[in-house]
């Protein structure tokens, strides 16, 4: 009781409001629209946040060592047409076109982390390039075309609960490996100096190349969740994704100058866009109002990281 007693009102909204802001939300929907107190509803919403919550969690990671990913639509695109490709002449194949999906993501995530730590380019430029390259790279393998599938147990991963229990493995995983393990010492320590990091012993270089490999990854399984869904390997898909995922991230804590974040709040982040963008289907709001919506949101949670920082001081 002592501890929650001396928890200033700054500390607390720190602490607890983006949590308050999701329980806010979530009630005044209840309140005006009976469609979304459904259970049918609840769930539709966890599957519909699945595919950009597994990007959120490594965009999560890539944001806490003061990096950005901004490659992660065009990965999901790379993921679904290698998948794609292999199951539209081998329907059978679902392990074997999965490995591959992730496998080619991973690289894509490699050449990030190489560019980033090991050539000293910044972040964005790197990923900017990336996406570019990335997409361009899906254009070319699919010939521009998209893979139809009808491999019912690849789509099985898209259908029911399947994106959900998929996401809730990934976000437990995630979240063990920031709390318990050396790693995500490292990744903490890393962003938040990677100079004094370095001297302390921490291989900074080593840990920004396994981040954004693990980014590539986690888009990979992305994709391949996104196309289970749709049974189709688009090369189109996954323009924008980048932008909830950042969203997600920040809204949740994790702070874009590094150091500063955890999975739990990227979890309610999600939910927040989710829950959004479904009530707003709901009540029938233009998607151009929603994009204009959650642009302010972003902007909101960044100014309240600068402010929380500067009191802190």
């Amino acid at each position: 009781m002592e501890k929650m007693k001396k928890l200033s009102g700054a500390e607390f909204a720190r602490k607890y409001g983006i949590f308050l802001v999701l329980v806010i939300m979530s009630l005044l929907l209840i309140c005006v629209s009976p469609t979304f107190r459904t259970v049918d509803n609840a769930v539709n919403i966890l599957r519909q946040v699945s595919v950009n919550g597994i990007i959120a969690i490594g965009m999560t990671f890539v944001i806490m060592t003061g990096g950005i990913d901004l490659t992660v639509g065009s990965v999901i695109a790379v993921s679904g047409v290698i998948a794609g490709s292999i199951l539209v002449k081998n329907p059978g194949y679902v392990a074997l076109a999965v490995l591959a999906a992730l496998a080619v993501s991973g690289i894509f995530g490699a050449i990030n982390g190489f560019f980033v730590a090991y050539m000293n380019v910044p972040a964005f430029v790197a990923t900017l390039a990336g996406m570019t390259m990335a997409r361009g790279f899906a254009y070319v393998y699919s010939n521009g075309k998209p893979y139809t599938l009808a491999s019912d147990g690849f789509s099985k991963i898209g259908k029911g609960m399947a994106p959900i229990l998929i996401f809730l493995v990934v976000v437990t995983a995630a979240h063990i490996i920031l709390s318990k393990m050396k790693f995500g010492r490292y990744i903490y320590a890393s962003g938040g100096n990677m100079k004094a990091a370095d001297a302390s012993g921490v291989r900074v270089k080593r840990i920004l190349m396994k981040v954004y490999i693990l980014g590539g990854v986690l888009a990979g399984i992305a994709g391949v969740v996104l196309a289970a869904r749709t049974n189709s390997g688009q090369p189109a898909v996954g323009v924008g994704y980048e932008t909830d995922a950042i969203a997600a991230a920040v809204i949740g804590g994790t702070s874009m100058t590094g150091g500063v974040g955890t999975i739990g709040g990227t979890l309610i982040g999600i939910l927040i866009i989710g829950v959004l963008n479904n009530g707003l289907n709901l009540l029938n709001v233009s998607s151009y109002y929603q994009q204009i919506l959650k642009g302010l949101i972003i902007l909101g949670a960044v100014c309240f990281d600068i402010k929380s920082k500067k009191s802190s001081k």
